[in-house]
């Protein structure tokens, strides 16, 4: 289930981080792990030191925090100086967001509006024609995240027909426990140890 973030330190944290992916107008964020934890009111912490008090909850281990997918959005208004504007992109951004985030790996995302788009091209601010354009620019961004997640990592060849060195069989087998001692037939010859 897609949850949202609430806490101004999981924003800074994302924030602090490079972007995963950008496209014209916006920017992915990832941080792997679960939001911070919420703070306790500073009464409640007084309420549990006292001796007559009750003794508050330990704090939760980190092995028991919920595994998930938390996303936030930034839309300066810098970039959309309207909040019908901004309320759009965001719609957008949560609804493209949760049709992705089943194949994503879990953890904190961002989304940022990094780019305002063109006041000349979308005149209205809550149009069908904008609400398109961010959302075929979200598909292809997160669709492209997706690839990046799927392909796998490569594979360094290694080179199987190079010659073995001199003093070297090519059909040499092991023989023995790996940490035997040398047996006479074993030793280098006298011009030196050869790389096999």
């Amino acid at each position: 289930m897609l949850q949202r973030l609430v806490h101004k330190a999981d924003f800074e944290r994302l924030l602090a981080t490079r972007s995963r992916l950008r496209s014209a107008h916006f920017a992915l964020h990832h941080v792997a792990g679960g939001p911070a934890p919420a703070k306790k009111p500073a009464r409640l912490l007084l309420q549990g030191k006292l001796s007559t008090g009750a003794v508050g909850n330990p704090p939760e281990p980190v092995d028991n925090r919920p595994i998930g997918h938390w996303l936030g959005c930034v839309v300066p208004k810098r970039h959309a100086r309207r909040s019908v504007t901004r309320s759009l992109i965001k719609r957008q951004m949560r609804s493209v967001f949760e049709r992705h985030a089943g194949v994503l790996p879990t953890g904190l995302w961002l989304l940022r509006l990094s780019q305002g788009f063109a006041v000349a091209d979308f005149v209205s601010a809550n149009s069908l024609a904008l609400t398109q354009a961010v959302r075929t620019e979200l598909e292809t961004l997160l669709r492209n995240q997706r690839q990046r997640v799927a392909q796998p990592a490569p594979v360094q060849p290694v080179d199987l027909t190079t010659e073995p060195g001199p003093g070297c069989s090519s059909n040499a087998q092991l023989t023995g426990p790996a940490n035997a001692p040398p047996t006479p037939s074993s030793e280098p010859p006298a011009g030196g140890p050869t790389a096999c």
